[in-house]
């Protein structure tokens, strides 16, 4: 199973915005975004402050915004292609309907509920085999969940040291308004499709959807 192991950091700083890639760290002034608000590399403080997007082609804004994207969700590059050809083929504006498919990967879905930390975390603990999606254990961050799946933490994973301050822990986090959370039983269900105005407002999926159309 194929993923990013690089430093998280430089991302955010390549795409000229946070996208909260490590959890409570980036709301702290370690972030590094916050210290080194410019591209990483050789030229990277040189080019700051020159005009930006204002530069770029369409061809480079286009690749920004899918790049922006895939990394905001973790995921590598032939399987963002294929969820793109997932929501061509679906009704309705394929730009949304990618974000959403996005939005209903399991390890999302632990994030948004507030039981993780970030997406990496909840990739993490969906790899090792703590969550439930209706009653069946399942060890595979990708799988995507529709309206009424139910998720819940493991029985055997609530003795860990984790599980037992994640109710206090997800106290402090907001849940998306088209999940269902319940804390202190470490489960949820996922209510309804997410509208776009509770998906990321960073995101440009009309450009992803030119970057692949050209």
């Amino acid at each position: 199973m194929a993923r990013y192991i690089g430093p998280v950091c430089k991302l955010c700083r390549r795409e000229g915005f946070k996208m909260f890639l490590k959890g409570e760290r980036c709301f702290t002034p370690k972030c590094a975004f916050e210290r080194r608000g410019f591209a990483p590399g050789e030229h990277g403080r040189a080019n700051a402050g020159r005009g930006g997007n204002e530069r770029m082609s369409d061809y480079a804004r286009q690749l920004r915004a899918k790049q922006q994207a895939r990394r905001t969700y973790g995921i590598l590059e032939r399987q963002f292609r294929r969820y793109f050809n997932v929501a061509l083929k679906k009704r309705g504006l394929t730009g949304l309907n990618l974000l959403q498919t996005l939005e209903l990967r399991l390890d999302n879905v632990v994030f948004r509920m507030g039981f993780a930390e970030n997406r990496a975390q909840a990739r993490q603990l969906v790899t090792h085999g703590h969550f439930l999606v209706n009653g069946r254990r399942t060890d595979v961050p990708s799988m995507l969940l529709k309206p009424g799946d139910k998720i819940e933490v493991r029985e055997g994973s609530r003795a860990k040291p984790f599980f037992k301050e994640l109710p206090d822990f997800a106290e402090k986090r907001n849940c998306a308004l088209w999940l269902e959370r319940d804390v202190r039983s470490l489960s949820g269900r996922v209510l309804r499709l997410p509208e776009r105005a509770e998906i990321d407002g960073n995101l440009n999926e009309q450009l992803i959807v030119e970057y692949y159309s050209r």
